[in-house]
């Protein structure tokens, strides 16, 4: 059986020792084997960038950014066999997996500015004969650590920008499903990148914390689940690191009464159930305002799930794949045993699918759950699952109470065609990314993405302007060249 290993120093390595199986969620069968680095094998990592770090800080921006732009051509050439292992390990359909292989393509692109983005300020005569200027300077050895659900795009919201920047990176991506991050990072070599700027290693909690831990690593940046993003950051920071930690979501719609329901539902279905719901914006909630609106949006939606196909990532037809563990799917029917057992209505039940063919499949169909509580466990926790829950009040103000008491404050949206109303929600609500009639506010490569409450440790966002500013340093310069036969006096007040 395959087992995929690292890349350390430019070089593929499988070193012996741990390994964790690879299923293919569609069939449930093990695929293969993934290397679960050692505390040795990390620091060999972190060997490799601190060593290739001294030159690539010196490379001209502009050079590197000519490897970013080969990189870009690579992923577009390359991109349905990257879209095909995504498929096999994460279970997303092919056109689902091209998408997320394009947002990860625009990050690349937002890196081809580096001799842009990198420039300093600069003033002349700020004194006598006295010129000041800042620096944007790289940290050194950065590491990232990403999850399963987005094995391409969400490194690439990352080692992009900091090696751009002129850092070394060494990245951590989820075990789950590793072949096509690693085969990305390996495009990178081809690009011209040298070798030890870019490392891979695969692996569990043991290789996290020596990251963690390690003196030499200057940054870590993750996008996971909350409990592990505020581990990430308490340890990280205790560690003197800067860090950025992106954690968990609940991302309500708001639907008013004067909605175009026929569009709100469209946008729903897809920004629900696409990715088998496994997004950190997936939209889990919506929030009718009023019991006229509450009862359209569910029978709409109830008939517009109908047609909905899950199935094999093989089959382009199925609108979305299964979730990725036995695991996740026994966690998402839970959540929807535990709806109702508390009291609410499964309109659509998406539990135990027939999908023929793939009776082993980890496969959750669409659900939809209608008069939902905010004392119901599956509305306090993330489901990562192909559910929407709908919440029924009675005002704007108390469906935007509602979204601020949540603990996460990741993505928002509101349904409406009033501007007003639309203006007063993306004015006051406590939520870092929102939307007006776009279920799905995920920002543009250059902007940044993150976001409030706990959804987000740390100051800086990921990918975009905050990218910049996370991966680098600044330096001021203040400096003098007095003219000859010129001096000055002691002075011992404070200069001005």
């Amino acid at each position: 059986m395959t087992t995929v290993g690292h890349l350390i120093n430019g070089e593929s390595s499988t070193p012996e020792g741990r390994t964790q199986d690879v299923f293919n969620p569609s069939t449930g069968e093990v695929s293969k084997q993934v290397a679960l680095a050692s505390k040795a094998t990390v620091e060999e990592a972190i060997a490799a960038a601190e060593a290739a770090f001294p030159a690539w800080r010196n490379t001209p921006p502009a050079k590197r950014a000519r490897v970013m732009f080969k990189f870009k051509q690579l992923l577009e050439d390359n991109s349905d066999k990257i879209c095909e292992m995504i498929g096999e390990e994460h279970g997303k359909i092919a056109h689902d997996a091209a998408g997320e292989l394009i947002r990860g393509i625009e990050n690349v692109e937002f890196a081809c500015y580096a001799p842009q983005l990198l420039k300093g300020e600069h003033s002349k005569n700020v004194g006598p004969e006295i010129d000041s200027w800042s620096e944007m300077q790289p940290l050194g050895v950065v590491a990232g650590i990403t999850p399963f659900n987005f094995p391409a795009m969400v490194p690439l919201w990352m080692y992009p920008a900091a090696i751009v920047c002129g850092n070394c990176f060494v990245l951590k991506p989820s075990e789950r499903d590793p072949t096509s991050t690693l085969f990305i990072a390996s495009l990178l070599l081809e690009a011209g990148l040298p070798a030890g700027v870019m490392n891979v290693v695969n692996g569990d909690k043991e290789a996290v914390d020596t990251l963690l831990e390690d003196k030499r690593v200057k940054a870590v940046s993750f996008v996971g689940s909350t409990a592990i993003a505020e581990y990430i950051y308490a340890t990280a920071t205790k560690n003197g690191k800067r860090c950025q930690a992106l954690g968990g979501a609940k991302n309500h719609a708001i639907i008013m009464p004067d909605a175009d329901m026929d569009n709100a539902v469209n946008q729903l279905l897809g920004a629900a159930f696409g990715s088998s719901g496994e997004r950190c914006m997936a939209l889990s909630v919506a929030v009718a305002v009023g019991d006229a609106a509450a009862d359209t949006l569910v029978a709409k939606m109830k008939e517009a799930m109908k047609p909905l196909k899950v199935g094999a990532h093989s089959d382009s037809s199925n609108d979305f794949g299964p979730v990725i563990t036995k695991a996740a799917q026994n966690k998402v029917n839970g959540c929807i045993d535990s709806a109702e057992a508390q009291g609410a209505t499964v309109v659509v039940d998406g539990r135990n699918p027939s999908v023929a063919g793939f009776d082993n499949g980890f496969f959750v169909g669409a659900t939809l759950i209608d008069n939902v509580t905010p004392d119901m466990d599956s509305y306090k926790e993330e489901i990562f699952g192909p559910v929407l829950q709908v919440v029924r009040v009675e005002t704007m103000q108390e469906a935007m109470d509602l979204i601020d008491a949540h603990e996460y404050g990741n993505g928002t949206c509101i349904f409406t065609r009033d501007g007003e109303a639309a203006r007063y929600f993306t004015d006051n609500i406590q939520v870092g990314m929102v939307g007006v009639n776009i279920p799905l506010p995920v920002p543009v490569s250059y902007h940044s993405f993150g976001g409030w409450k706990r959804s987000l440790f740390g100051d800086l966002s990921a990918y975009g302007p905050d990218a910049i500013k996370f991966y680098t340093r600044r330096k001021t310069v203040t400096q003098r060249w007095p003219s000859a036969g010129v001096r000055e006096g002691v002075s011992f007040a404070f200069p001005s």
